[in-house]
């Protein structure tokens, strides 16, 4: 066996300037030292190989050595060899995992008695403390908070919500982050120049994030990668081993959604599939790279936020630009939703492959500026709409005669105020100048009137007189004054006896019923239907549709007829 070291040992910081990614914990432990202010009891938390150990260590040092206590300690002297080969008699780590009972803490408190053998500070490195158990922490309370002026502990713990409040109490608490991509990329660097390796700087921005942001799994990984490919090793090799080939059936999944293309999303998963890719692990990949497709449209400088290469980085960027925010939102939603179906079937693939078929065939959301814009102009419209309503009436001189128009009717007299309209003898024109009249006073009652005629009776006067279920008949109903109003204006008659009327569908006068709908409850269930806000919707996106009719279903017939 050669002495080999793996590179997480042989480049371990043995200095607080050496470590990566922590530096408010360094400075405020360096300022402590410096000013005389070191707490009898520390704990380190975070998650696993971002340094806690390695601070520990150099803490030590910095207390213990000749030189001190220094927040540079030299490494030279007896006290720091000792600390950093592990020999040291009053430096002890002790595994927390198999060292939890009451009976091991006992040994401990009793030890802690003796002055150190040949350090400044007896210093106790407790790793993962959150497996002690109960009797073991509470046996620990007394000595934690009082121990000898000799005494350090020093607590590290990946798991913080496991460890006892009054435990915490006790101890300066320091949290300890993941470290990013690029500054994990920065120590590799160093490292290779360091071992003479050569390797691209995309290819350990890859072994970086595969570090999760911990600097030790992301070392492992370039050990691992060394013995894999030599001392030159091409981006190829790594994107083998790490299995960042799979990333471009993410690509094509990824496209094919974009373009609402299913097919080609199904054919990307099945040679994912016969390439042996997991498919957790492929609906896992998918939902990160949505994410950043979203991050991308919603931050501003985005390459701080993903940590990502430069190239990468741009690829994203230009997938990006094909689909809008709330869209990406709504594919990030649905692959969120799907995530535990996928975890727990037992047919991942086909739980996948449904989840790309909804993403894929998702229909785009009209955006809500479009919605206002349209109402917008449909309101404009309506208050508008009556001179351009006078002026198509006056183009519009041929229209179908209805069947129960007498086939002579009497011309009716010319308005008062000729230049607002101007009726001939034909009664659909002079409907048409008299709906016009009503439009320029009332454009919305105007509106409502389109569908009606003019029903000849009596001594030559007029009604007013719609098809059965005529939609606005009630509104119309309730402005008969208005409309009186305005007919002894059009017609030049005082006291215009305006009768508003039903037809029937073969366009006689419908008798004795009231509402268009043939029941005593259709004007509330009419009204109701106007009001529902599918109706709404639909009028309210699009600015040319019209409700013609309201049909009540009261019976199978109706249904099908």
């Amino acid at each position: 066996m050669s002495d080999y070291l793996v590179i997480a040992r042989k480049w371990r910081p043995q200095t607080f300037e050496e470590v990566v990614g922590q530096e408010a914990v360094v400075r405020t432990l360096m300022n402590a030292i410096a000013l005389g202010r070191v707490a009898h009891a520390f704990l380190f938390s975070g998650p696993r190989g971002v340094g806690k150990t390695s601070v520990a260590r150099i803490l030590s040092k910095a207390l213990n050595c000749a030189a001190g206590p220094t927040p540079s300690p030299c490494g030279v002297c007896v006290n720091c060899r000792e600390i950093t080969d592990g020999t040291s008699l009053d430096v002890r780590e002790i595994d927390g995992a198999s060292n939890r009972g009451i009976d091991e803490i006992r040994e401990l408190r009793e030890n802690v008695r003796f002055v150190p053998a040949s350090c400044r500070y007896k210093i106790y490195i407790v790793d993962e403390v959150h497996m002690l158990t109960r009797e073991a922490f509470n046996a620990l309370l007394k000595t934690l908070e009082e121990p000898p002026p000799h005494v350090i502990f020093i607590f590290a713990t990946t798991e913080t919500q496991k460890i006892p409040a009054t435990i915490l109490s006790r101890c300066q608490n320091y949290d300890f982050q993941r470290i990013p991509p690029r500054l994990i990329r920065d120590n590799l660097m160093r490292i290779a120049a360091a071992e003479g390796i050569r390797i691209s700087d995309k290819a350990l921005l890859w072994i970086a994030e595969a570090g999760d942001g911990s600097m030790r799994d992301a070392q492992s990984v370039f050990d691992q990668v060394i013995s894999y490919a030599g001392e030159e090793i091409a981006d190829e090799q790594v994107e083998e081993l790490l299995g960042r080939r799979d990333l471009r059936f993410v690509n094509r999944i990824a496209e094919g959604i974009l373009a609402r293309d299913a097919a080609a999303c199904l054919k990307a998963v099945d040679e994912a599939y016969f390439a042996g890719m997991d498919m957790t692990v492929l609906h896992t990949l998918l939902l990160n790279h949505f994410r950043n497709l979203l991050v991308i449209k919603v931050v501003d400088g985005a390459e701080g936020v993903l940590n990502l290469g430069r190239e990468e980085t741009e690829q994203l960027k230009a997938q990006a630009a094909k689909a809008d925010r709330d869209h990406l939102q709504r594919l990030v939603d649905i692959l969120l939703e799907a995530e535990q179906a996928v975890k727990r079937s037992l047919q991942p693939r086909i739980n996948v492959e449904l989840t790309l078929i909804e993403m894929a065939t998702l229909p785009p959301l009209i955006p809500l500026d479009d919605v206002m814009r349209r109402m917008e102009e449909l309101e404009r419209r309506l208050r508008q709409g009556g001179d351009g309503e006078v002026k198509r009436a006056e183009r519009r001189h041929v229209a179908e005669t209805p069947p129960s128009v007498p086939s002579t009717p009497s011309p009716p007299p010319q308005p008062p105020d000729a230049g607002e309209t101007e009726p001939s003898a034909g009664p659909v024109v002079s409907w048409e100048a008299f709906r016009a009249l009503v439009v320029k006073a009332d454009p919305v009652l105007g509106a409502k009137l389109e569908g009606g005629r003019f029903l000849e009776e009596g001594e030559g006067e007029p009604a007013l007189a719609f098809p059965k279920g005529h939609l606005f008949l009630e509104d119309i109903e309730r402005s008969a004054e208005t409309l009186r109003g305005l007919a002894a204006r059009f017609f030049n008659r005082e006291g215009f006896a305006l009768r508003i009327v039903r037809l029937e569908e073969n366009g006689t006068e419908k008798k004795g019923v009231e509402g268009s709908g043939g029941g005593s409850n259709f004007v509330e269930e009419r009204r109701e239907a106007l009001n529902s806000p599918a109706v709404q919707k639909v009028l309210d996106i699009f600015a040319s549709a019209r409700v013609r009719e309201v049909r009540p279903i009261n019976s199978r017939k109706e249904v099908t007829s």
